[in-house]
């Protein structure tokens, strides 16, 4: 028997398929849940907009009935639209909430109203098309986006083992059907949002270990080449607004504490 808050994702999503699809998994995984499974949990508030203390009472706070960090709040949210991004391409839902992105004088909010003039611009078919050249192709996408990648030059390297190794120690597994390796930057990112929201739950301080171990040393050139990236429009944007926050978390974690 499912629970409130996935039945509620369900039917925003349209369906039970229509979810698996937008978070890149089978829909028989989908079809077993009882729940939102915690490590999935940031992945469906991206895409069907209910919130993750409706999917997942037990593991979030209601910001409304408890004062939480609203900073970390926002670094999370920041690290899902990213993973949600990078994992896939945008659906006419996506790109349509990214056109409501709002934006300010900073410049998060500048990147934010920039990435949301992209997407209001874009349609679903240039997007996917954009993501299929960037990073499927046929052979390969223009970039790869992996953590081993960008520190060895090939895949399935020791930056990978090392991962998974701080990932075993924290409790965090690789997700069913996820064909993946860890180190790929919407995956970083996704767990990234769960430490800081606390749907992962971890040792304080993990977010700077793991940003400073397994991030850090790669994922702002990584940003930096989609900015530039040849087949890049709208995902540009992305690369502008990861590269910008990314050098926020940088500084943010370098500062004393």
């Amino acid at each position: 028997m499912r629970d409130a808050g996935l039945e509620e994702a369900i039917r925003a999503a349209g369906g039970v398929g229509a979810l698996a699809q937008k978070i890149g998994i089978s829909q028989p995984s989908v079809s077993n849940w009882s729940c939102v499974p915690a490590e999935r949990v940031v992945a469906v508030e991206a895409v069907t907009g209910v919130t993750r203390a409706k999917l997942r009472p037990d593991l979030y706070v209601d910001p409304l009935a408890a004062k939480i960090d609203e900073v970390d709040a926002a670094r999370a949210a920041e690290y899902a639209l990213l993973a949600a991004l990078l994992a896939r391409a945008p659906d006419a839902d996506m790109l349509r909430r990214l056109a409501r992105l709002c934006g300010d004088a900073t410049s998060l909010g500048l990147a934010h109203a920039a990435l949301a003039e992209a997407a209001a611009a874009s349609s679903v078919e240039r997007a996917s098309r954009e993501f299929f050249d960037l990073f499927i192709g046929l052979g390969r996408g223009e970039l790869l986006p992996y953590g081993s990648y960008y520190l060895t030059g090939f895949l399935h390297e020791r930056p990978l083992a090392r991962l998974r190794e701080d990932l075993s120690r924290l409790g965090i597994e690789r997700t069913e059907g996820n064909c993946e390796p860890e180190d790929h930057a919407a995956i970083l990112c996704e767990i990234m949002a769960g430490i800081v929201g606390g749907g992962l739950p971890a040792p304080a301080g993990s977010d700077k270990a793991l940003f400073d171990a397994h991030l850090a040393p790669w994922i702002g050139r990584f940003f930096a080449d989609l900015e530039r990236a040849e087949a890049a429009g709208l995902y540009a944007r992305v690369g502008a607004l990861g590269s910008l926050f990314i050098a926020i978390e940088s500084e943010a974690f370098a500062l004393p504490s």
